[in-house]
This record gives C-alpha cells, sequence and structure tokens, in this order.
C-alpha cells in the first residue's frame, strides 16, 4: 500500500466531524499555498503583463466598477 492509499483509507475511516475539520483544513492550507504561489509569482514580474492590461482597461474606462 503507497503512503497516499494509506491516507485516503485514513480520511475513509473518518466520523463526519473529523472529515469536515480535514476539509476546513485542507481548503485553508490550499488558500495559504495559492496566495504564496501569487506573491512568487509577482516578484518574478510573472504577472506584470497581466497588471498593465487592466490598468489599460481602467484608464480606457472599459471595466464596471464594483
Amino acid at each position: 500500500m503507497t503512503r497516499l492509499e494509506r491516507i485516503e483509507a485514513d480520511i475513509r475511516a473518518l466520523n463526519p466531524d473529523e472529515l469536515r475539520r480535514l476539509a476546513e483544513w485542507l481548503e485553508e492550507l490550499r488558500a495559504e499555498q495559492w496566495d504564496a504561489q501569487i506573491e512568487r509569482d509577482a516578484k518574478a514580474g510573472r504577472l506584470d503583463k497581466l497588471i498593465a492590461e487592466a490598468e489599460a482597461d481602467i484608464a480606457a474606462g472599459r471595466v464596471t466598477p464594483l
């Protein structure tokens, strides 16, 4: 049995409250990882083109205020 298969088996054995708490924790972990990736991409300049396009759209009035 692989590590992942053992984890999956352990997850199947959780009671509903434990499963809910695990799901919440995983959601928070994924959000933290996403934030870290965005930060790395921003520092590396990978978002510069998208930011410039958004700023141009705003300047040209091609956006709708929220």
